[in-house]
């Protein structure tokens, strides 16, 4: 299953890409960002991509060649950047989504 969301910031616009990034649906998205009217920017979020097939890579590589930027902190997002060459958006402290802290937590140092 594939879900892809585009939300326009103010100064980009953000494709959002969850699950498996494969044959069709792959080929769908690349469809959806020609019809879209594009900011100047366009950064590409990978952080809940699962997988990604040949056409999804293929996908991917076009992406990047008309100028989209790459975001990921998954581990599998970012090899899959880094495997592909594609650029990597480096932004400081950037965190998609805030995982809840548990409240009774305390870290104590190693004895």
């Amino acid at each position: 299953m594939l879900r892809v969301e585009i939300h326009d910031a103010s100064n980009a616009t953000w494709l959002l890409v969850e699950g498996r990034f494969v044959g069709v649906f792959a080929e769908e998205t690349r469809t959806m960002v020609t019809r879209c009217k594009l900011k100047t920017k366009l950064v590409v979020d990978l952080s809940e991509m699962t997988f990604v097939d040949g056409v999804g890579e293929e996908v991917l590589l076009w992406l990047g060649l008309i100028g989209a930027q790459f975001v990921g902190n998954s581990s599998y997002a970012l090899d899959v950047c880094q495997r592909l060459h594609l650029p990597i958006l480096r932004r400081r402290g950037y965190r998609r989504r805030q995982l809840p802290q548990p409240a009774s937590a305390t870290l104590e140092p190693c004895k």
